[in-house]
């Protein structure tokens, strides 16, 4: 299926979503209605992806750092926030965000709202609260926990991967965001985020252009340090798992490239090639659930906004995850493509890598040690 059927046919789709949804409104075309009055549950979660109790608490945590309407025509806090969480869902104007009965706000009024609400979604006392990686022991012991009850696999606080996000391409004589850097391998314009992740996401850095690489973004993230900090004062129990893309270090573990068939090598791959598969699903689930994300979708601001939008999305998908508020079946299907960037088989990685690198021999060491304390009994 080429791109253009796949946008028509998810464009229907979405069309149809909306009949549904309103199947049952009666249309007030002056004066929007309140869908938490003329929604049911479901039907709520479907347009706007919060629940109802959700959204209701997003719109108190938020309410200092909006405007509140000043005459009687101005649009309110709960207004504005429902405007915002339907572009984040279905990433168009066009659609129906500056025209359905719950909306009934002009197009240019929605830009303004939504720079007003990813603002105060990226205000530190709101992101960090719902975006941070472990902050002690007890943290990290608890993730750590998680994980081995899950896959039996030791040591392991958090998964990373690379995506990419489709911006519009920057002007080419901007000197802050010139339009070359943001061609990504996959040839159009976007943003890289990293995530650590048991599906909620526990660290992003969206402010890398699409020509970084996977270990470019890991090597200027904050969580970097904080690990190799760790296992520096002696804490080497802690893993981080990152596909081939990223280097092999003590503290990051990588799959083996080429191991022979029912090894102990191919075992560790296949363990970890279920562990790393959390991230990719976590990814998933974010688009899906924030359709303005999807490549087809395209994102059309400048990049320090783009990178705004994935961070509020970011928080609301965590949000999501700690509140259980279901992922409901909206329309996409298994060939939509989430812009997950998949590692080739050159790697920085290789085992020709230079053996003279510390760091490299401990990872390798570290591995090997797993290996044999986990796979080597499995293949006697």
């Amino acid at each position: 299926m080429d791109d253009l059927h796949l946008f028509e046919e998810l464009q229907a789709i979405e069309n149809l979503e909306l009949i549904e949804m309103d199947a049952e409104i009666v249309h007030n075309a002056r004066e929007a209605l309140n869908p938490f009055q003329h929604l049911n549950d479901r039907q709520f979660i479907g347009m706007y992806r919060l629940s109802k109790e959700l959204c209701q608490h997003l719109i108190d945590m938020i309410r200092p750092f909006i405007k509140e309407p000043s005459r009687q025509s101005a649009f309110t806090v709960e207004r504005k926030v429902l405007t915002a969480l339907r572009f984040l869902a279905v990433g168009s104007y066009q659609l129906d965000v500056g025209e359905n009965s719950h909306s009934s706000v002009s197009q240019p009024s929605v830009s303004r709202i939504l720079e007003e609400f990813v603002n105060a979604m990226n205000q530190p006392s709101i992101f960090e609260k719902y975006v941070h990686f472990p902050r002690n022991f007890e943290e990290l012991n608890g993730i750590r926990q998680q994980f081995y009850n899950k896959y039996s696999f030791p040591g392991i606080i958090g998964v990373i991967d690379c995506t990419h996000i489709a911006i519009v391409p920057p002007k080419s004589e901007d000197n802050l965001y010139p339009e070359h850097i943001y061609v990504n391998r996959k040839g159009y314009h976007s943003i890289n985020a990293i995530c650590d992740s048991n599906l909620q996401i526990l660290n992003v850095s969206a402010k890398f252009p699409g020509s970084a690489n996977d270990a470019c973004v890991w090597n200027s993230s904050s969580v970097k340090p904080f690990v190799m900090n760790l296992h520096e004062r002696g804490h080497s129990s802690y893993l981080e798992l990152g596909d081939s893309g990223y280097a092999l270090r003590p503290w990051l573990m990588t799959p083996y490239l080429d191991p022979a068939p029912r090894s102990p090598e191919a075992l560790y791959n296949d363990s970890f090639c279920s562990i790393r598969s959390i991230i990719e699903r976590c990814i998933g689930v974010l688009k899906m659930r924030f359709r303005c994300l999807l490549k087809h979708r395209v994102l059309h601001y400048t990049p320090n906004k783009a990178s705004k939008i994935i961070n509020t999305c970011v928080v609301l998908h965590n949000m999501c995850i700690m509140d259980n508020v279901p992922l409901l079946d909206i329309g996409e299907d298994d060939s939509t493509d989430l812009g997950i960037y998949q590692q080739l088989e050159e790697s920085v990685n290789n085992d020709v890598a230079d053996i003279r690198n510390p760091e490299l021999a401990n990872g390798r060491r570290v591995r090997q040690q797993i290996v044999e304390s986990l796979f080597n009994t499995q293949n006697n």
